[in-house]
């Protein structure tokens, strides 16, 4: 018996160019880029002063993550925990800049935006894009830390002149601040 496949055959050739860029993508990860987003984040940091660390986490093998992260501070805010005048801090976390290999190999860029603990939750992370290590260039490692520095930069000066800005802390439902006269 003779199997008519059809678009069988170009559907598995696709499957097997997939999974053969897969581990292409793994191996340029390992033997460039890794050490490229690491080495830009370095040099980041010596010229621009900032106060970061550069994290690479690799508990799980092809699985990592190289992480910008500007690290925690006091925020300023403290709760009063009694009338004792015993204080607890509350501790900002500042933001972060994080490069994740997925499952396929790929590169997903993400910012953590900056939060303080115990005041609100914190945002989840915003996927900024989805590269294939190939195409991540140390050009593109400087546009998506200018984005982070841009989004940490409005969130600390944070105020209502700008009506598309969500608000921090409480909101009452049904405010509006076009209703204010």
């Amino acid at each position: 018996m003779s199997l008519e496949l059809g678009g069988l055959i170009s559907k598995a050739s696709a499957y097997k160019n997939v999974v053969a860029n897969t581990l292409k993508y793994r191996e340029l990860w390992h033997s460039g880029l890794k050490p490229l987003v690491v080495s830009t984040f370095e040099e980041i940091i010596l010229k621009t002063e900032i106060r970061a660390e550069v994290k690479i986490q690799d508990k799980i093998e092809n699985l990592e993550a190289i992480v910008l992260d500007l690290g925690k501070s006091s925020s300023g805010i403290s709760e009063n925990i009694d009338d004792s005048g015993v204080k607890r801090t509350m501790i900002k976390s500042n933001g972060s800049l994080i490069y994740q290999q997925l499952f396929n190999g790929k590169i997903m860029v993400m910012i953590m935006s900056p939060h303080i603990e115990g005041y609100g939750e914190p945002k989840s992370p915003r996927m900024l894009e989805i590269l294939r290590p190939d195409e991540l260039k140390v050009p593109f490692i400087l546009r998506h830390v200018e984005t982070l520095f841009k989004e940490i930069t409005e969130w600390e000066d944070y105020d209502d002149e700008e009506p598309s800005k969500t608000a921090i802390g409480f909101q009452p439902i049904g405010y509006n601040r076009t209703d204010e006269i």
